[in-house]
Formats: C-alpha cells, sequence, structure tokens
C-alpha cells in the first residue's frame, strides 16, 4: 500500500496544512536571509519542506522522499538556521500512518541516514542537536502507528457491525417468511374446514329439494352459521396483517377446547365421529393446542370431502408430557373406498393438508405418523410434546 485517495475535505485541510507551514518556514529564516546565499535556493528548500504535504494522503511516499531531500540539502549546503522539521516529521508520520510494513520500514531507514547526513553538516555539532532529532522522528513514528491501530479498530467494529446488520436482516427474512408460512397454514385449515362443510351441505340441500324442503332448509342454516364462522376466523387471522395504524382486534387462538364445535360441524355434515379421551387432560402450550385442534380439524375435513367412509374415529391420548391426537378411517362402512380421504390428502396433498400438519408437527418437535391401520383404514396420528 503506497497510500489511498483522500476525500475532498481532507484534500483542502492537507492544503491549508502545507501553505500554513511554508508561511511559517519562510517567515522563520527571514530574519537571517542576510547569512543566505543564495537566497532564492535557501528559501525554495525551506518552501519545499512543507508544500509538497498538499498531497500526503495521497502519495506519501513521494511527498516524503521530496520533503525529506529538501531538509537534508539545506543542511548539506550549509544554510543554517534551519526551521524547525515539522514538514519532514509530518510527512514521515502519514508514511507509517498509510503505508505497508515494507515502505515503513524503508522510512525509517530513510529518516535515520538524511539525520546522519545532516548532523555532519557546518553548525550540527552539538549532541543535544541529535537528540532532538530523534525525539522528534521517534514521537511522529508512535503517533503514526497508533492512529494506524485506531483505523483499523474502526474498520474491525464497521464490519463487525455490517456482519451484525446483515444477520439481523437475514433473521428478520427468515421471521418473515415462517410468519407467512403459518398465515399460509392457518388459512388453508380455517378455509378448506369450513368451505368443505358448506359444499357438503349445499349438496345435501340440493339433493333434498323440492321433497325435503325443511331438511333442505336445515341444511341452508347450516351453510350460513359455517360461513359467519369462516368470516370471523378470517378476520382474526388477517387482523395481523394490519398496520401499527389499524390496531386489530383479536380473539384468541383455537384449542382443543373448540373441538366439539368442529365435531358437531362433521357430524351436521353426515360424518359420524366418535371421540376418545384417554388420560387425564392437562394445560398445553398455546401452540401445541393448536396444532392439535388443526390436526383433528384437517383430518375431519379430508375424511369429509374425499372419504366414501360415513365415520372417524378421533383420539386424545394425555401421557406424562405428552399429548397422543389419532384421527382414524375404518374399513367396512364405505367398503373398498374407506379411507380415501385421509389417503388422498397424503398423497396428493397441495402442501397446505397433511403437508402443512407435518410442518406444524415439526415445528414443535412432535413426531407424526400417516399410513394404513391393521384394519384396512387409514390413520394420522401425531405424537406431541405438551409445551
Amino acid at each position: 500500500m503506497t497510500g489511498s485517495a483522500a476525500r475532498p475535505h481532507d484534500r483542502w485541510r492537507d492544503a491549508g496544512l502545507a501553505l500554513a507551514l511554508a508561511a511559517v518556514n519562510v517567515v522563520s529564516v527571514l530574519p537571517y536571509r542576510g547569512r543566505l546565499h543564495p537566497l532564492w535556493l535557501a528559501m525554495l528548500l525551506v518552501v519545499a519542506q512543507a508544500a509538497p504535504l498538499a498531497w500526503r494522503r495521497s502519495q506519501p511516499v513521494a511527498v516524503g522522499l521530496v520533503v525529506g531531500a529538501a531538509r537534508v540539502s539545506y543542511d548539506k549546503i550549509g544554510f543554517g538556521f534551519a526551521p524547525f522539521p515539522l514538514g519532514p516529521a509530518i510527512a514521515f508520520y502519514t508514511i507509517v500512518d498509510r503505508c505497508g510494513a515494507a515502505w515503513r520500514r524503508i522510512a525509517c531507514a530513510l529518516v535515520a541516514a538524511g539525520i546522519a547526513v545532516s548532523q555532519t553538516a557546518p553548525g550540527h555539532a552539538q549532541p543535544y542537536d541529535s537528540i532532538f532529532q530523534v525525539l522528534i522522528f521517534s514521537t511522529a513514528y508512535a503517533a503514526g502507528t497508533m492512529a494506524r491501530a485506531g483505523r483499523a479498530r474502526l474498520r474491525a467494529q464497521e464490519d463487525r457491525a455490517d456482519r451484525a446488520e446483515a444477520e439481523l436482516d437475514r433473521q428478520a427474512a427468515r421471521a418473515a417468511a415462517q410468519e407467512r408460512a403459518r398465515i399460509a397454514r392457518e388459512l388453508h385449515d380455517v378455509v378448506a374446514h369450513h368451505v368443505s362443510l358448506m359444499a357438503v351441505q349445499a349438496e345435501a340441500a340440493s339433493a333434498l329439494l323440492p321433497g325435503h324442503p325443511e331438511q333442505a332448509g336445515r341444511s341452508v342454516a347450516v351453510i350460513g352459521d359455517t360461513a359467519r364462522q369462516a368470516l370471523a376466523e378470517l378476520r382474526r387471522l388477517l387482523g395481523v396483517l394490519r398496520g401499527p395504524a389499524e390496531p386489530a382486534r383479536t380473539a384468541p387462538l383455537a384449542s382443543l377446547a373448540d373441538l366439539p364445535a368442529v365435531l358437531d360441524q362433521v357430524r351436521g355434515a353426515g360424518l359420524a365421529v366418535d371421540l376418545e379421551v384417554a388420560g387425564t387432560p392437562f394445560p398445553l402450550a398455546p401452540g401445541i393446542d393448536l396444532t392439535a385442534y388443526r390436526i383433528v380439524q384437517e383430518a375431519l375435513t379430508n375424511t369429509l370431502r374425499h372419504a366414501g367412509t360415513d365415520r372417524a374415529a378421533v383420539s386424545l391420548r394425555y401421557e406424562p408430557g405428552y399429548l397422543t391426537v389419532r384421527v382414524s378411517e375404518p374399513a367396512g362402512a364405505g367398503g373398498d373406498r374407506a379411507g380415501r380421504g385421509l389417503r388422498r390428502s397424503a398423497v396428493a396433498s397441495s402442501g397446505l393438508g397433511l403437508a402443512g400438519i407435518a410442518e406444524r408437527v415439526a415445528s414443535c418437535g412432535g413426531h407424526l405418523t400417516v399410513g394404513p391401520t391393521p384394519a384396512h383404514g387409514f390413520m394420522v396420528a401425531a405424537r406431541l410434546p405438551a409445551s
């Protein structure tokens, strides 16, 4: 590294420093102008010890060579009354601050050689003069080293901040993707369940008309109730998409406590459901409770939509630290069509049916089993941790 691009305000500051230091150098030797011959050469070398500093950031090595050569030439010619060596010290500081290790070593060697050459010139026989020069350039070296280390620390902090910000962005993107997937699963479960019930009841109503108007009216009433429930749940889900200026009025998450309503709905649609609860029920974490509820809802919805059977069984088994949810379609009532609803969902899922349930179970740390039963039926079973 031999320098770096200077920003505009840095260039203006360096130009101001060079101009001010050149003026100070000239003023410091003017009282002795009668002893400086030729005067123009002395003044030229005095100015050359400061003016090149205007380019010290962009060309530190070249500036150091020019300023150092001007100072050594001034001393070697024997003009005397040399100005304070601020220009060479600043040039040396800049090389230590901005250049690589090789250039720093070369600069140290050239400074040592320059001091030695200058001290052999007439008028520099006093030992304190050499000590003074060594002290000035040692101070410049220490200052350049500290500035370099400080800039390195600043770059490291900026890099860490950039990496932290990028990681936060990645985390936010992952969280947004997970939230979109969660909302998609919830929307699918709500819409599929209620729309399936409405479709079944609509088909029943059309089959009952015009011969059984009372029964058809009950089916239409079920359609209306189911539609209102679907709208309420959709409003709850879509409420999370509102902006901060539109606070959503949210309802509690669905849970196993709402399971009787689901069973009543599917029973009203013509699917007889047996519910078995084994063990002593205990409180579940909200996410686990919702997952268990959705497993039952999705499995019964698929049975209602696709199966030829008119019966299903739901089992909730409470064990220490675990809940096992099982939904099965027995063989028999629907002949060889029994179990077709869960089986279709398992092998021809759109990605939001049992596949969505599999994602829910996996996110809870549970285990999902889907497959035929020994009695030639079909079942979905999930073992979920209680918390």
